[in-house]
């Protein structure tokens, strides 16, 4: 994947990152990865950086990394106009290579992205790399369930309508023509890479699902 892809898409993802369903989904999430206070933090594919602004007043430091360069431009301006830029960088750089040294961070994050990866076991090993002893690794991943139709029953029973289904519906379709993931392939993924302890929660009624992993 090039950068470039996502640079045109800066307002798509920043307003599906305010969506009622990804916003909930990033609250349970940060809830799942554990105690931002006094952490390093890390959002590996932040995206305009919505999550880390959620717990960027508890954190130590928040650190976003993006492979579009428009994608860390709006993080930055996000930041300043929140004024907390002076607790946060981000920075252009590859999942497949995290420009971080070992251990570096309490708690990684990651949504939306790990998926869409052609290797993602070289993303997700990057992740634990640099995550320290007793931190945690969160993400959340479509299962195997996501589909179009699986989707579009869930916005009809949720009443979600206009830009909210629609951006369901495009995270559905990307996701079956990249990775989906069951509860046991992914537990048993990231215990291949080093994982002490992998817990799953479902949402979406069940069309994705928030990992949590020990370090």
């Amino acid at each position: 994947m090039e950068g470039e892809e996502f640079d045109q898409l800066v307002s798509f993802f920043d307003g599906m990152a305010r969506t009622s369903w990804l916003s909930s989904i990033h609250e349970k999430l940060k809830i799942q990865s554990g105690n931002w206070k006094g952490a390093r933090i890390l959002d590996v594919g932040c995206g305009t950086g919505r999550l880390l602004l959620r717990g960027v007043d508890e954190a130590e430091h928040v650190t976003g990394i993006d492979l579009s360069s428009e994608m860390i431009k709006a993080s930055q301006q996000n930041f300043f106009l929140h004024d907390c830029d002076d607790k946060s960088t981000f920075l252009v750089a590859d999942a497949y290579a995290l420009p971080f040294e070992d251990d570096r961070f309490q708690v990684s994050l990651s949504t939306c992205v790990m998926f869409l990866l052609p290797k993602p076991d070289k993303g997700l090993k990057e992740l634990i790399r640099v995550t320290s002893p007793e931190g945690t690794v969160t993400m959340l991943n479509p299962s195997k369930k996501m589909n179009q139709m699986n989707a579009f029953e869930y916005c009809k029973k949720n009443g979600l309508t206009g830009f909210e289904q629609t951006t369901l519906l495009k995270w559905s379709n990307i996701s079956t023509r990249r990775h989906r993931y069951s509860a046991e392939h992914l537990t048993d993924l990231l215990k291949d890479l080093g994982a002490k302890q992998v817990v799953h929660q479902d949402v979406l009624d069940g069309l994705a699902m928030i990992t949590t992993v020990k370090i």
